[in-house]
């Protein structure tokens, strides 16, 4: 097998898994206040401090949830309602449009369902929000803003957003700035305080921790109003049960993946070059979208003209071959990518695309395995595209 889908979720660390193994061992409920209880609560407050340290924040602003999707909703609804209900003229939630869907779908939702105002901020061809248009956007209206909220690193092309840049406009409003970090967290230089981000996802199982562990970051003085109610958890933020043998496993897997960045990055951008040469030399016509330069070290996204990319990501498949048409979380719907459409790019061309994400466990040997099928791969998929015309 040859994974090539490490956006998706990548391989849990030996150390991640020894400290989880450790910790299942032992019985104890971090909110009890016996022993027991108090050895667990040490073991999730020692993890909280140690993600607080990777990422450059307090550890009283780490509030840990169930993953990515559930921090990001705790974010985006959250602070709708603390900002509509401390002044209902703030309805506005600005998100670009090239967000996961886990930021996309509540703000729709909130629209739906909540007298939300949803509204998409343009990006370049590139994929990236340019500065100019959220400040154009916010000065619309700037009382009416209730939040912001851009992606760090897409999760599709790639491309890396200039967040220290967007946050500072909206800070000039006092308009709270969210930004999913989730892609970004081991291949980036991601520090939460020096970013001026007022809320940060970031979530385990995407830098060699488990499925199930997540966080939401929050700056001081940002009070979501709560998803979850229940036991009043993590500053009553977010309620249930705190899952203490996934919080070793997610904080040991930050640390490392933040401590090996740089090393690691660079590896992969070598790795990610290669592989865009080698898919070229047998598919001359290739179109790699996302950012040339600012761009995540182990992503190539890449449109194949003439094929649809779920038959194109089946025959590689069939030969040992695993990537992706994009999001894992919206696998299977056969649509365009709107974060490819929202670059400029036609309905055709969205359908075409395959990412191809490499992670700590890629090797050279990969990419010679792609370069061997993907001609052939691409040949059938044309063909068989011109039979069904």
């Amino acid at each position: 097998m040859v994974y090539l889908d490490h956006a998706a979720t990548t391989s849990v660390r030996p150390e991640a898994i020894a400290d989880m193994t450790e910790e299942f061992g032992h019985l104890g409920n971090a909110s009890s206040l016996h022993g027991a209880g108090r050895r667990a609560r040490r073991a999730v407050e020692e993890s909280r401090e140690t993600i607080a340290d990777a990422i450059g924040a307090a550890p009283n602003e780490v509030v840990f949830t169930g993953g990515g999707t559930e921090a990001d909703n705790l974010a985006v609804k959250g602070l709708y309602w603390a900002r509509h209900q401390a002044d209902p003229a703030r309805r506005r939630i600005l998100v670009s449009a090239v967000e996961h869907h886990a930021v996309l779908d509540p703000a729709r939702w909130m629209a739906d369902h909540q007298g939300a105002v949803y509204e998409e901020l343009p990006v370049d061809g590139f994929g990236r929000v340019r500065p100019e248009a959220l400040r154009e956007a916010i000065e619309r209206d700037p009382a009416d803003v209730a939040l912001v909220s851009v992606m760090w690193a897409n999760n599709e092309v790639g491309t890396v957003q200039p967040i220290r840049e967007l946050a500072a406009i909206a800070r000039e409003y006092a308009i709270p700035f969210h930004t999913d970090a989730v892609q970004a967290v081991g291949s980036e230089p991601v520090d939460f305080a020096a970013s001026g981000v007022s809320a940060l996802t970031l979530t385990g199982h995407k830098i060699g921790g488990p499925v199930g562990a997540g966080a939401l970051v929050l700056a001081r003085g940002v009070d979501p109003v709560p998803v979850l109610h229940g036991g009043g958890q993590e500053r009553e933020v977010r309620s249930g049960t705190l899952m203490t043998p996934l919080l070793r496993g997610f904080a040991t897997a930050t640390r490392l993946a933040v401590e090996e960045r740089a090393e690691h990055a660079a590896r992969l951008v070598a790795l990610r070059d290669e592989l865009i040469a080698t898919v070229r030399k047998a598919v001359p016509d290739i179109i790699v979208n996302g950012h040339p330069v600012d761009r995540l070290a182990g992503n190539a996204h890449i449109s194949f003209p003439g094929c649809e990319g779920d038959a194109l990501l089946m025959l590689l498949d069939a030969h040992g071959i695993e990537c992706s048409t994009g999001s894992a979380c919206s696998a299977g719907v056969a649509q365009p990518s709107h974060v490819l459409l929202a670059m400029g790019a036609d309905a055709e061309t969205a359908l075409s695309s395959l990412r191809f994400s490499l992670g700590r466990g890629s090797e050279p040997d990969d990419i010679t395995a792609l370069g061997a099928a993907i001609g052939p791969a691409v040949e059938r998929a044309r063909a068989a595209r011109s039979k069904r015309r």
